[in-house]
């Protein structure tokens, strides 16, 4: 009876203690005058898919990062993927850490949400970046742009 009492206690109430923050999600901001800051929309179509691929990469002076990636076909609602997290400069390639996708924090050291694009060209109003799926030409759009739902 002991044994069984024992086990009916209920626990203290503990609190979950915070984790703390990774220096993988802490953003510093970017140089001043840095050419990436703005907002970057590439479209482009691969072989076998029917559809439209949309990439908007939106790179803030603050560090904050805004990733979006949608399939426009026609008749049907856009799918897609939305990621927030930081960006940074090493060299001539732009890293990207997403710390949230589609609205949900992810693990900091996840690889799957760390990104390198080279930079292979930048005008004031282009921009090229080679990542893992190949080539990425992007033009600057207004501060206000958002993909089309």
């Amino acid at each position: 009876a002991m044994v069984v009492a024992g086990c009916s206690t209920p626990a203290p109430h503990r609190k979950p203690q915070p984790k703390p923050q990774s220096p993988q999600t802490v953003c510093q901001a970017a140089a001043p005058g840095d050419p990436a800051v703005g907002v970057w929309l590439s479209k482009f179509r691969r072989a076998g898919v029917a559809g439209e691929f949309r990439v908007l990469l939106v790179f803030s002076a603050d560090g904050t990062a805004r990733y979006e990636n949608q399939l426009k076909r026609a008749g049907i609602p856009p799918q897609g993927l939305s990621e927030t997290g930081c960006w940074h400069r090493e060299g001539n390639t732009l890293v990207m850490r997403s710390t949230k996708s589609n609205g949900v924090p992810v693990e900091p050291d996840d690889p799957a949400y760390l990104y390198h694009y080279a930079v292979v060209s930048q005008a004031s109003r282009a921009l090229v970046l080679r990542g893992a799926k190949g080539l990425l030409d992007a033009r600057r759009m207004s501060p206000a742009y958002r993909l089309p739902y």
